[in-house]
Protein backbone atom coordinates (compact mmCIF):
# COMPACT_ATOMS: atom_id res chain seq x y z
CA UNK A 1 0.00 0.00 0.00
CA UNK A 2 1.48 3.38 -0.96
CA UNK A 3 2.26 5.98 1.65
CA UNK A 4 -0.14 8.94 1.63
CA UNK A 5 0.98 12.02 -0.29
CA UNK A 6 1.96 15.09 1.68
CA UNK A 7 2.97 18.71 1.21
CA UNK A 8 6.30 20.14 2.30
CA UNK A 9 7.41 23.69 2.91
CA UNK A 10 10.59 24.61 1.06
CA UNK A 11 12.65 27.30 2.77
CA UNK A 12 15.94 29.08 2.10
CA UNK A 13 14.72 30.93 -0.99
CA UNK A 14 16.69 34.05 -0.07
CA UNK A 15 20.06 32.27 0.00
CA UNK A 16 22.39 32.22 -2.98
CA UNK A 17 22.98 29.02 -4.92
CA UNK A 18 26.52 27.69 -5.25
CA UNK A 19 26.90 29.32 -8.67
CA UNK A 20 26.27 32.71 -6.95
CA UNK A 21 25.46 34.97 -9.92
CA UNK A 22 24.01 32.47 -12.42
CA UNK A 23 20.85 31.39 -10.61
CA UNK A 24 18.48 32.93 -8.10
CA UNK A 25 16.13 30.79 -6.02
CA UNK A 26 13.32 33.36 -5.82
CA UNK A 27 13.46 33.92 -9.58
CA UNK A 28 13.39 30.17 -10.22
CA UNK A 29 10.38 29.77 -7.89
CA UNK A 30 8.63 32.51 -9.88
CA UNK A 31 9.17 30.45 -13.05
CA UNK A 32 7.64 27.29 -11.54
CA UNK A 33 4.02 26.43 -12.21
CA UNK A 34 1.76 24.13 -10.15
CA UNK A 35 2.41 20.57 -11.27
CA UNK A 36 5.98 21.16 -12.53
CA UNK A 37 8.27 18.33 -11.47
CA UNK A 38 10.75 19.04 -8.68
CA UNK A 39 13.58 16.82 -7.48
CA UNK A 40 14.59 16.10 -3.90
CA UNK A 41 18.26 15.38 -3.25
CA UNK A 42 19.54 14.34 0.19
CA UNK A 43 22.79 16.09 1.17
CA UNK A 44 24.45 13.88 3.82
CA UNK A 45 27.66 15.93 3.53
CA UNK A 46 25.90 19.25 4.13
CA UNK A 47 27.95 21.07 6.81
CA UNK A 48 24.90 22.74 8.39
CA UNK A 49 22.71 19.62 8.58
CA UNK A 50 23.62 16.09 7.50
CA UNK A 51 19.87 15.40 7.10
CA UNK A 52 19.38 18.26 4.62
CA UNK A 53 17.25 17.59 1.55
CA UNK A 54 17.73 20.08 -1.29
CA UNK A 55 14.91 20.82 -3.73
CA UNK A 56 15.58 21.49 -7.42
CA UNK A 57 13.22 22.71 -10.14
CA UNK A 58 12.66 20.68 -13.29
CA UNK A 59 15.31 22.94 -14.88
CA UNK A 60 17.88 21.74 -12.34
CA UNK A 61 18.04 25.00 -10.37
CA UNK A 62 17.97 24.73 -6.58
CA UNK A 63 14.94 26.47 -5.07
CA UNK A 64 15.63 25.71 -1.41
CA UNK A 65 15.56 23.00 1.23
CA UNK A 66 12.90 20.91 2.93
CA UNK A 67 12.45 22.34 6.44
CA UNK A 68 14.68 20.89 9.17
CA UNK A 69 11.64 19.37 10.90
CA UNK A 70 10.61 17.42 7.80
CA UNK A 71 13.93 16.59 6.16
CA UNK A 72 14.78 13.75 8.56
CA UNK A 73 11.68 11.71 7.70
CA UNK A 74 11.70 12.68 4.02
CA UNK A 75 15.39 11.83 3.65
CA UNK A 76 14.87 8.50 5.43
CA UNK A 77 12.09 7.54 2.99
CA UNK A 78 14.35 8.40 0.05
CA UNK A 79 17.25 6.40 1.52
CA UNK A 80 14.90 3.42 2.04
CA UNK A 81 14.51 3.40 -1.72
CA UNK A 82 10.86 4.49 -1.77
CA UNK A 83 9.90 5.66 -5.25
CA UNK A 84 9.34 9.40 -4.98
CA UNK A 85 7.35 11.72 -7.24
CA UNK A 86 7.23 15.40 -6.36
CA UNK A 87 5.79 18.52 -7.93
CA UNK A 88 5.74 22.23 -7.32
CA UNK A 89 2.52 23.23 -5.57
CA UNK A 90 2.78 26.99 -5.12
CA UNK A 91 4.98 29.89 -4.10
CA UNK A 92 4.86 31.14 -0.52
CA UNK A 93 6.42 34.12 1.25
CA UNK A 94 9.11 31.90 2.79
CA UNK A 95 9.84 30.01 -0.48
CA UNK A 96 7.32 27.52 -1.79
CA UNK A 97 5.32 24.39 -1.12
CA UNK A 98 5.79 21.10 -2.95
CA UNK A 99 3.61 17.99 -3.04
CA UNK A 100 5.25 14.58 -2.63
CA UNK A 101 3.87 11.10 -3.34
CA UNK A 102 5.55 7.72 -2.90
CA UNK A 103 5.45 4.20 -4.30
CA UNK A 104 4.48 5.07 -7.86
CA UNK A 105 1.63 7.39 -6.93
CA UNK A 106 1.35 10.77 -8.66
CA UNK A 107 1.12 13.82 -6.41
CA UNK A 108 -2.08 15.80 -6.92
CA UNK A 109 -1.96 19.56 -6.63
CA UNK A 110 -5.14 21.05 -5.22
CA UNK A 111 -4.55 24.71 -4.48
CA UNK A 112 -7.89 24.98 -2.67
CA UNK A 113 -7.22 22.10 -0.28
CA UNK A 114 -4.47 23.63 1.84
CA UNK A 115 -4.25 27.33 2.64
CA UNK A 116 -0.65 28.52 2.51
CA UNK A 117 0.24 30.64 5.54
CA UNK A 118 2.30 33.80 5.29
CA UNK A 119 4.89 32.12 7.51
CA UNK A 120 5.35 28.33 7.69
CA UNK A 121 4.94 28.22 11.48
CA UNK A 122 1.42 29.67 11.18
CA UNK A 123 -0.07 26.79 9.18
CA UNK A 124 -3.56 26.00 10.41
CA UNK A 125 -3.34 23.45 13.21
CA UNK A 126 0.45 23.61 13.24
CA UNK A 127 2.41 22.69 16.30
CA UNK A 128 4.46 25.83 16.93
CA UNK A 129 7.53 23.63 17.47
CA UNK A 130 7.40 22.81 13.75
CA UNK A 131 7.63 25.13 10.76
CA UNK A 132 4.90 23.52 8.64
CA UNK A 133 2.33 20.78 9.16
CA UNK A 134 -0.22 20.84 6.35
CA UNK A 135 -1.21 17.17 6.45
CA UNK A 136 -2.63 15.96 9.77
CA UNK A 137 -2.93 12.38 8.40
CA UNK A 138 0.90 12.21 8.29
CA UNK A 139 2.03 12.04 11.92
CA UNK A 140 5.77 12.08 12.45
Amino acid sequence: MPLPAFSLAVVGADFANEDKARSNRRFEIALCKPGDMVHLVPEPKNKADSNAVAVFSERGIQIGYVTAERCVRTGALIREGRELNSVFQQAAPYGCVIRVAFDGEAPVVDLNAIPIPRRPELAEGADLDFEFEPDPEWPD
